[in-house]
């Protein structure tokens, strides 16, 4: 079981040692970052941890603050165009990307430099599309961890009932019939406000959903909505991309993946193909227990997939 901590952790507030700064990518942008520092004594290697689409580093507090209490160096980023790492679009909710491979060289320029100031060994983690992402700059050597943890990749989409191929094209016609940064979705009745029934989709722990809500309103610039059509399209690209059983035969080191069949939003049937093609993978399998967002799950959810992360990373910091 994951070790519980001596008091209740306040996910509302950035912990007392941990320090909020930015990165220059190559062409200038500049992108959020927060670090606990390495702990007392020899610290078991560092965690470098990207969130999903539309996400920020704010909502995943709790999890990374538990790997920092672990004795492991821990840092999160934002991917440019969300969180507090300014738009792409044209309006301050809609995300947008030109193509995926922008956000896997900036993981590649921050890997480098992180992973020579830190110590060793060094473990990628994702969330969904940052789940994807991490596991993509994997399988094209942008990156070399020693081990990957994935939450909830997103490797396909669950509304695709139609083969991913046909999906692709229809997105590549919506993107050519309008600017591609207009919004694919509709957000909300209320532009800026989330949906009604969007915490179904994500947690069955209300309080963790209240916390992203809280962070949204205290933190406006981390507020994004709909993807573009842009990003459609690139995703599915992207996704055709990284099923190619040759690229993720590439990835050799250990890869634990914490994933639900009750996923709303990710397709369930990708991940576990994916699982099978990885060729040393450990698939933490969730059902109706678990939405979207397992490290922001209920208790007993939560504790299952950090429990197998912990034991996974218990085993690379004990490896030569």
């Amino acid at each position: 079981m994951a070790s519980a901590t001596p008091f209740p952790f306040n996910r509302r507030a950035i912990p007392a040692g941990a320090t909020e700064s930015r990165w220059q990518a190559s062409d200038g942008w500049s992108i959020r970052r927060i670090d606990w520092p390495a702990p007392a004594g020899t610290p078991k290697g560092s965690i470098l941890f990207l969130p999903g689409r539309g996400d920020f580093y704010e909502k995943y507090l709790e999890t990374l603050d538990h790997w920092a209490a672990l004795g492991w160096q821990v840092t999160a980023s934002d991917w440019r165009g969300q969180g507090d790492s300014g738009r792409l679009s044209t309006d301050k909710v809609t995300g947008h990307i030109d193509d995926f491979a922008t956000w896997t060289d900036d993981l590649a320029q921050l890997w480098r430099a992180w992973k020579a100031a830190t110590p060793g060994p060094h473990v990628l983690a994702g969330h969904s599309m940052g789940g994807h992402l991490v596991l993509r700059a994997a399988a094209a050597g942008q990156v070399d961890p020693a081990a990957l943890i994935l939450s909830a990749p997103m490797l396909g989409f669950t509304a695709s009932l139609l083969p991913q191929a046909f999906m692709h094209q229809a997105a590549k016609l919506m993107k050519a019939l309008g600017d591609p940064r207009r919004p694919a979705w509709k957000w909300s009745e209320a532009p800026g406000e989330v949906p009604e029934h969007r915490a179904l989709l994500l947690t069955h722990d209300a309080q963790r959903y209240a916390d992203e809500l809280w962070w949204r309103e205290h933190r406006p610039d981390l507020v994004m909505g709909p993807g573009s059509w842009g990003w459609v399209e690139r995703a599915y690209a992207s996704m055709r991309l990284l099923s190619r059983p040759e690229l993720l035969a590439r990835i050799r080191v250990p890869v634990l993946i914490a994933a639900t069949d009750n996923d709303k939003l990710v397709g369930w049937n990708a991940t576990a193909r994916a699982a099978t093609l990885l060729p040393d993978c450990e698939l933490v399998h969730f059902g109706k227990e678990s939405a979207h967002e397992v490290l922001r799950e209920v208790d007993a959810v939560r504790s299952r997939a950090l429990s197998a992360c912990d034991a996974m990373l218990a085993r690379i910091a004990g490896a030569p």
